[in-house]
């Protein structure tokens, strides 16, 4: 258990989460929570992940909350990359990982350049407006989330096989239409590269990306990219640093000391009476849905947000 090295607040604030999480969050989050801060195990992870993994083995079925379309898409499945990354899952071999990559392969969404992050498919199920497929949300870059997925493919593919040089062909395209341009006005675009980044450095590289010059952009891109008027962050949609880090050892956070700290204090603040977070977005239409959505990604916040804290060290270990 987590108990407050500075603040006894916090402590408070721990408990009033962790109710939350078990009263109203998937047991995906649970399990999360459990992992993060509890001793809990990866597997009851994967377990909970796996549930919303498809026989094609992409993922599906609302695990990225906005979309309640039950097959597999290319934004839910880059969802699933992202827990994995969290939970420290670098298995090639995982039939989870294994899934992921025969997805990718068999080129569903996939135009030859970019996976498409808003399918027609979702238009059939309740959805956010900006995963409808005629949306022009500036979510809807080319590279969101192809850059993080042509990473992924990098780090886990079998070296020499298609799927590997295809990741390195749109690693590359990516990498250069990123590098040809000027900073992205999209946080989660900016987000995918930094992950195609990290995922290409784990590997050492690879021919056609420039890593050093690629770590230039991004961490003048992050600086970009946070919502330095933090009057903005009580009512708005806006990018905190724990869009691009959650600890003090990111090359990200040197700079940003400050806009971090302040939202360690800003998350403190703004915790419900329930122990959850308000979530500064809604849907305009399928309110029933929207309504176990929106407890879905309170499930999901919360474990972000204690996450950061921890990695700011502002949760000490009891």
């Amino acid at each position: 258990h987590m108990c407050p090295t500075t603040d006894p607040s916090c402590d408070t604030l721990y408990k009033n989460a962790r109710a939350f999480v078990l009263r109203h969050a998937r047991p995906l989050d649970w399990a999360r929570w459990q992992y993060h801060f509890e001793g809990g195990d990866r597997q009851t992870v994967l377990t909970a992940l796996q549930a919303y993994q498809n026989a094609d083995g992409g993922f599906g079925h609302a695990l990225e909350p906005d979309a309640w379309n039950p097959a597999s898409t290319p934004i839910q499945t880059w969802a699933a990359t992202e827990i994995l990354r969290e939970i420290g899952m670098d298995d090639a071999k995982h039939p989870v990982m294994r899934g992921i990559l025969q997805y990718l392969a068999g080129g569903q969404d996939f135009d030859g350049h970019t996976w498409a992050n808003a399918p027609s498919s979702n238009n059939a199920h309740p959805h956010a407006p900006w995963w409808h497929s005629q949306s022009t949300s500036t979510s809807h870059h080319s590279y969101n989330p192809t850059a993080c997925l042509a990473g992924l493919i990098l780090r886990f593919a079998d070296k020499g096989s298609p799927l590997s040089a295809l990741g390195q062909r749109v690693a590359r395209e990516a990498y250069d239409a990123y590098m040809a341009g000027p900073l992205l006005q999209d946080m989660h675009t900016a987000a995918c590269y930094v992950r195609l980044w990290q995922y290409v450095s784990e590997i050492g590289g690879v021919d056609g990306l420039d890593l050093a010059a690629l770590e230039t952009k991004l961490l003048e891109q992050v600086g970009h990219s946070i919502t330095h008027d933090t009057a903005l962050w009580e009512t708005g949609y806006v990018c905190r640093p724990s869009q691009f880090f959650r600890d003090r050892h990111s090359v990200f956070y040197p700079g940003n000391e400050a806009i971090a700290d302040h939202e360690c204090t800003f998350i403190a603040r703004t915790q419900l009476p329930d122990g959850s977070w308000p979530i500064p977005w809604h849907w305009d239409a399928f309110p029933e849905e929207w309504a176990l959505s929106k407890n879905w990604w309170k499930g999901q916040v919360a474990v972000s947000n204690l996450l950061f804290l921890k990695g700011m060290g502002k949760l000490g270990h009891g």
